[in-house]
């Protein structure tokens, strides 16, 4: 237990970023799922306008720290592959 005033504010302060982090992750999970639960659905048109907001949402949690530079490009690489790949298919029948 804390016996401290420093101690005290700290443990406020964790806290206050864990909560803030848990809301940054699970927004940016629910986009990610959003995303894909369209492309499984064979959604183009839903894929296609979900795309952009997903990248955002990655983008935006490299900056808060959430991910890592090159673990959101990835998964943006993967998304954008599978968006295109049903676009392409969906055009071509």
């Amino acid at each position: 237990m804390a016996n401290t005033p420093s101690a005290i504010k700290k443990i406020r302060q964790i806290a206050k970023r864990s909560e803030e982090n848990t809301r940054n992750r699970s927004r940016m999970r629910t986009v990610v799922k959003k995303l894909h639960t369209a492309i499984d659905g064979k959604d183009g048109k839903a894929a296609q306008e979900l795309l952009a907001p997903t990248v955002s949402a990655l983008d935006k949690s490299v900056q808060k720290g959430i991910l890592k530079k090159n673990t959101a490009s990835r998964i943006k690489s993967r998304l954008t592959v599978r968006v295109n790949a049903l676009a392409s298919a969906e055009s071509s029948s």
